[in-house]
């Protein structure tokens, strides 16, 4: 427990407050989800066989304030686990109270119990709120950059 923020995982019974927390996220990333990717994501995060999980903030009272989904996968370099944290996001109105911090520090937590190699993420360039929380934590980002292709765009961008 951090200020009265209390971190643990995902539960069946939070899917009502859960689903409100991944809309806001979405719509702060001005994505649209469709319907059957939630629900996917949703039972992988249930499915103690799936590499993606879930956890949760909550205050003293047990409202959700905040949501993080991670996946663990192997790595090439190292018999350890890597933990890759997908999504983090904040309640608007729980923002400044150590949310996020919270959930960062459970997992950082988390993967030294269980020898994991690292946790990373990565976050929009321009996200500048939290990037300062995130270069607290790690004392900055590690200089690699990111680039994605997608599959079915692929032919066309090879040409």
């Amino acid at each position: 427990m951090t200020d009265g923020v209390h971190v643990r995982p995902v539960t069946v019974a939070d899917r009502a407050d859960w689903r409100k927390l991944w809309d806001a996220y979405c719509a702060f990333y001005k994505v649209q989800v469709p319907e059957r990717v939630t629900d996917t994501l949703w039972s992988r995060i249930l499915d103690p066989g799936s590499p993606v999980k879930g956890l949760v903030a909550t205050d003293a009272d047990g409202a959700l304030l905040g949501l993080c989904h991670y996946v663990l996968h192997p790595h090439t370099w190292s018999a350890q686990l890597l933990c890759y944290l997908e999504d983090l996001f904040t309640a608007e109105p729980a923002r400044g109270r150590g949310v996020g911090r919270a959930l960062i520090d459970r997992l950082v937590t988390m993967g030294r119990d269980a020898g994991w190699g690292r946790v990373y993420w990565h976050t929009e360039e321009t996200n500048a709120t939290a990037r300062i929380l995130y270069d607290k934590v790690t004392g900055g980002h590690d200089g690699y950059v990111r680039y994605t292709v997608r599959p079915e765009a692929a032919a066309t961008a090879a040409s």
